[in-house]
């Protein structure tokens, strides 16, 4: 159906993931999948040639389908590249919900960039540098940005249900869980911002995952609002 670059150079190659709360049938994994395609085309033609360069049009000739086809999935250009941001958010969601059993939820979440953030866990540091490009994206383009942000929200109410499961009598709307929930989504994604609009590589000094750890362990700081977050 495409005829977007081979799995090795597109961005987030792997298969778009179900939640295991929630598995997804035949025809919604196949519609998840022509998703992720389209936006591996969108995510290509805004690389290469820029956001305002790029028309929705351009995006369903590089995946192989119509125009019709490609306004079914999404309203507009800026929406297509959503599964990409929401398949990163969605990565390190799941990391923290299938951190060990018993880690405090400092160490759950440290545990949870460890294993997302760094380059070869999940996603090829070619990948980072696609990420990077389509978050500065974000910050000059409102329409983009309102994409990017929308995604950090969504992320920020699911991993919300996720602390409320590994806390005895957790649940999803009380106070201390959603803030702790917002200030960790917050802690990654101002590293992944402030990464992105460097020029430092996906490891060492600068990367995502040291400036998240060091956001996460100066949250300690404050105690993460009695739950469980000792230093």
């Amino acid at each position: 159906m495409s005829t977007t670059p081979s799995a090795a150079h597109q961005p987030f190659s792997a298969s778009p993931a179900s939640s295991p709360a929630a598995p997804m049938s035949l025809t919604e994994r196949r519609k998840a999948e022509t998703r992720m395609e389209i936006a591996r085309a969108a995510a290509a033609l805004f690389v290469r040639q820029g956001l305002r360069a790029t028309r929705a049009e351009d995006i369903a000739q590089a995946a192989g389908i119509a125009p019709r086809t490609f306004y079914r999935y999404f309203a507009g250009k800026e929406e297509a590249v959503a599964p990409l941001y929401a398949a990163g958010a969605q990565r390190w969601t799941e990391a923290v919900r299938t951190a060990p059993a018993g880690l405090p939820l400092p160490q759950a979440l440290e545990h949870a960039v460890r294993h997302t953030l760094t380059p070869g866990a999940g996603v090829s540091a070619a990948s980072w540098e696609w990420l990077r490009t389509l978050i500065r994206l974000a910050r000059s383009s409102p329409a983009l940005g309102k994409v990017w942000a929308e995604v950090c929200q969504t992320s920020e109410a699911a991993l919300a249900e996720i602390l409320a499961a590994r806390v005895p009598g957790g649940k999803a709307d009380d106070a201390n869980l959603r803030f702790a929930a917002a200030v960790a989504g917050a802690a990654v994604r101002v590293a992944v911002e402030a990464w992105a609009a460097a020029d430092t590589p996906p490891t060492g000094p600068g990367s995502p995952a040291t400036l998240a750890l060091r956001n996460l362990r100066a949250l300690r700081e404050f105690g993460w609002g009695g739950l469980g977050g000792g230093r």
